[in-house]
Formats: C-alpha cells, sequence, structure tokens
C-alpha cells in the first residue's frame, strides 16, 4: 500500500513471505527459535520444550531488542530521534541564514536552504535506491541533518517577511499529523487501493503542474507572476486566491500520505521485518512531514500577502 513514499518500497513493508529475502533472513526477525517451539508443542512430545513455551507466554511480551523484529514502538523512538537531529540542523540553518543580516545589508543568506535542500535531496536518493539491499541509519540521520539546515533556512527567510509564520506553521503542521495519527490509530481512516489510486493520479498531477510553474518562474512568464508563480496568483475566486485553494488541497494529499506511511509501518510489523526496518519507517514519516510544513508556510505567506 506505500505507494506514495518511495521510502515505504521495500518489500519489508508490502510482501508478508518476503521475510526470507531480508538483510538476515529469517535469523534476523527471530523466527528460527519459534518454529522450533511450534513444532515441539505440535508434537507434544518433548515436555521441557512444551515448559519452555508455555513460560515464554507468560512472560512479559518482548521488545523488538529482545526479538530483533520492528515495532510500532521502537519506529516511534527512531523516528523521534531524527527529527531531534532536524530540529538542531533547523537551528543551525536558521542562525546561519540570520547571521550575516544587518541593517546594512538586509538580506539573508540563502546557502543553509539551498545546501539543505540539495545534500537532503541526494541522499534521499541514496537510502531509497539502498534499502533493499541493506538499512544505512548513518544516511537517514545525515539526511535528518541536511532537511533541518533547509527547514531552519527557509523558515527563516518566511519569518523575515511575516512575523510570527513559522509559529503558525509548525502548529498547523502539528494539528495535522496528530489528528491523522489520532484517526487512524482508532481506525476511523484507513487507506484502500481506491483511495491510493486517486491519490498517485492527483500526486502526479501535481507534480506535473510544479515543474511547470518552476519553467514559468525561471523564464519570468507573465502568468507566473509574484514569489510562488502561478500559486501567487492574486485573482481571487470567492475572495480566496488559488494559491490557497490549490495549497489546502496539497495538504489534503500530504495528510493521506501519512495515512499510507502509518499504514506501511504497520505493514512491516505484521511481516515480522528486522527491526533495522524502523529507520525507514522514521524516514519515510520525515519525508512526508517537511513536505507538509512547506506546503502549510506557503499557504499562510500567501493568505497574509493577499489579505
Amino acid at each position: 500500500m506505500a505507494l506514495n513514499n518511495p521510502a515505504f518500497n521495500s518489500p519489508a513493508f508490502q510482501d508478508p513471505k518476503a521475510v526470507q529475502t531480508y538483510p538476515g533472513g529469517s535469523q534476523a526477525a527471530n523466527l528460527g527459535s519459534q518454529t522450533q517451539f511450534a513444532t515441539a508443542q505440535r508434537a507434544g512430545t518433548d515436555a521441557a520444550s512444551q515448559a519452555h513455551l508455555e513460560g515464554m507466554y507468560a512472560a512479559p511480551p518482548a521488545g523488538s531488542v529482545e526479538t530483533g523484529r520492528m515495532t510500532v514502538e521502537d519506529t516511534v523512538w527512531k523516528t523521534l530521534g531524527l527529527f531531534a537531529v532536524l530540529i538542531v540542523g533547523a537551528v543551525a540553518g536558521w542562525v546561519w541564514t540570520m547571521a550575516g543580516v544587518t541593517p546594512a545589508n538586509p538580506n539573508p543568506s540563502i546557502a543553509p536552504w539551498a545546501i539543505g535542500a540539495l545534500g537532503g535531496f541526494v541522499l534521499s536518493l541514496v537510502v531509497i535506491f539502498t534499502s533493499r539491499k541493506k538499512i544505512r541509519p548513518a544516511l537517514i540521520f545525515g539526511y535528518a541533518a541536511f532537511e533541518g539546515l533547509f527547514v531552519g533556512g527557509i523558515s527563516a527567510f518566511f519569518e523575515m517577511m511575516f512575523e510570527g509564520i513559522v509559529l503558525q506553521a509548525t502548529l498547523a503542521t502539528l494539528s495535522v499529523v496528530g489528528v491523522t495519527l489520532a484517526l487512524f490509530a482508532s481506525g476511523k481512516i484507513r487507506a484502500s487501493k481506491r483511495a491510493t489510486k486517486i491519490f498517485l493520479i492527483a500526486m502526479v498531477g501535481y507534480l506535473v503542474f510544479s515543474l511547470v510553474n518552476i519553467g514559468l518562474m525561471l523564464f519570468n512568464a507573465p502568468i507566473a507572476g509574484g514569489a510562488f508563480g502561478m500559486l501567487s496568483n492574486q485573482s481571487p475566486l470567492f475572495g480566496i486566491p488559488w494559491g490557497v485553494l490549490i495549497g489546502v488541497f496539497v495538504v489534503i494529499m500530504a495528510a493521506y500520505s501519512l495515512v499510507l506511511d502509518f499504514d506501511s509501518i504497520q505493514q512491516g510489523v505484521r511481516n515480522g521485518a528486522p527491526r533495522q526496518y524502523g529507520w525507514l519507517g522514521g524516514f519515510g514519516i520525515m519525508v512526508t512531514v517537511v513536505w507538509l510544513y512547506v506546503e502549510i508556510l506557503r499557504i499562510i505567506a500567501i493568505a497574509r500577502s493577499s489579505s
């Protein structure tokens, strides 16, 4: 079901039978000992093994460290660790962006923004294309650091133009993530094949539109006037700029992308994926949340600039 986020294209999140081909095979997923216990139980001839099995079930549930398998709790902690790195990087990016700003030079540096975006893009490709063979947490931490530079740089840039916008965008992002997670955890919202197909079509359409918009902005086309190109079009529809309407639609897509991310992690846990795939789950969520934050930041900027 993880068709939206390339981070979840690994068989660990899709094919329950692929556990035999994971790095480390069935041993990494700790399946060998359970097979032996199950055999002894069915045979009913080995009293010692039967007692061992009963004791195992009576003991507290084993975590990811004991089993070597991916769990929701372990993935949550890994995700929080990655976001901690992102926040540190964001602070560094913010300070770097504002370091050269003076009354004589009011223009902030775009270096953190550019370096973070380029570095994050390159590392994300490396992580995605190498994850089928080996999960490298160091690369994922590097991605988080570069994304932090990007987020901090772009946030400082927008804050200079619209005071208080970063706090507004942060609270809105946390609200969307929190509500989406709560609805998913309660079972009130789930990913479906039909909704995912519609999402993919909309996503491809938005990507094509974004590329066209960037091209028009580079060539200074009249239709792409404004800081956000066609997305900053001030021709209102019912008093709301087109950029805001499109932005709200993209936020809905990002929220559904989060649902797909949560569903993929849940599927990985059910498949008995090795513990290291929790890093890939955290990486996928970070990609979606950063996209959501930047989109909300842009929506608020358009709304405030047109008011």
